[in-house]
């Protein structure tokens, strides 16, 4: 985020805080890219007011890499036109997710940079032969291509633990400019917290929250760290949550933004949220089968509303579980505020178009 105006200004985005959907991919039933639908999806999220779109993440599916299928550029390429065409302004941030051991997160990360990406999201998926040094090293690596968004990914879909010291090390390095804290435990979350405090650099990383099971409970907490009590804030979320129901999400966000103010009703408005948000997601993810339909889930949720012509995953085994179709509509009966749904049947033939 250094250099052109545009960078600048999405740099300042992202240190200010805003909503980041993990975008979803679209696909054919013969696994090929559906290039209309998938610029839907983005018109979709930047019409919704969206800060911006993480693409080649773990809800774009991580599989886009593998070589049957070779979708890792034309994604990326594809959301970055879409956004150049249609985004409101130069603040709207442009994440490419990067993933693997040095040589390929830096390729990717390239890729990323030659498309005018803003950022890098850099998963620990597929690292697990690396020690914590070996991915310290691989953020400088990476961070000398474009600036770096640190994860902390939980382990059911390719993460792992780290320590405290991992994330005091991780905030030392100048192109650290966020951390998405998704270990889904409040537990790791409180220890990365920390350790990013202790770093020297701790006050300019901004938090970003991933945990889509705590997103207002996150969003709405002061943390209170270190030995002088220093209070840190997540700032924004980037999440595959609010891969759907993005326009709902804007309004909560802006909900919670108020009530970080002092606007006590807007704290409680945000807190009668929460519940909601979580049990929806717990649809969505799939939690009573531990995360395995959780791409399906999302896909299925963006069909049902013509975003999507399927809710096709790359890998076979990637489908709905048993019972996830009926959670998917008992969370959406229950929650209509959630959805979109009118948003989306309004403006659907013209992001189609």
């Amino acid at each position: 985020m250094t250099g052109s105006g545009s960078r600048s200004a999405a740099s300042e985005a992202l240190a200010r805080g805003t909503v980041i959907p993990a975008h979803p991919l679209a696909i054919t039933e013969d696994k090929a890219l559906d290039e209309r639908r998938q610029r839907a999806l983005t018109r979709y999220y930047i019409d919704a007011g969206a800060g911006g779109v993480a693409v080649g993440v773990h809800t774009t599916q991580f599989a886009i890499r593998d070589p049957r299928f070779g979708l890792y550029e034309p994604v990326l390429r594809c959301a970055a036109d879409t956004v150049a065409e249609f985004s409101p302004g130069d603040a709207f941030v442009k994440i490419a997710g990067v993933s693997g051991a040095i040589d390929q997160a830096v390729a990717e990360a390239e890729v990323a940079a030659d498309l005018g990406y803003d950022a890098v999201l850099l998963s620990p998926n597929a690292t697990t032969s690396l020690s914590e040094e070996d991915l310290v090293r691989r953020t400088r690596a990476v961070g000398g291509v474009l600036p770096v968004i640190a994860f902390y990914l939980q382990p059911a879909v390719g993460g792992r633990r780290f320590s405290e010291e991992y994330w005091t090390r991780t905030a030392d390095i100048e192109s650290v400019v966020a951390v998405k804290l998704a270990p889904f435990s409040r537990y790791r979350t409180l220890e990365a917290v920390r350790g990013i405090v202790r770093s020297g650099r701790g006050a300019d990383v901004a938090l970003y929250t991933g945990n889509d099971d705590t997103i207002v409970n996150d969003l709405v907490t002061d943390f209170h760290v270190g030995a002088a009590g220093e209070t840190r804030r997540f700032v924004g979320g980037l999440l595959g949550q609010w891969a759907v129901g993005t326009r709902a999400a804007v309004e909560l966000f802006a909900t919670i933004r108020s009530a970080s103010t002092g606007d006590d009703e807007a704290l409680r408005r945000a807190i009668a949220r929460g519940s909601d948000v979580t049990d929806a997601n717990s649809a969505l993810f799939d939690t009573a089968h531990d995360f395995a339909g959780s791409i399906a889930g999302i896909n299925e949720h963006l069909r049902r509303q013509g975003l999507l012509a399927g809710n096709w995953c790359l890998e076979e085994a990637e489908v709905l579980s048993p019972g996830q179709a009926e959670e998917l509509s008992r969370v959406r009966s229950a929650y209509p505020w959630l959805t979109d749904d009118a948003f989306v049947a309004e403006n659907l033939d013209r992001w189609l178009g």
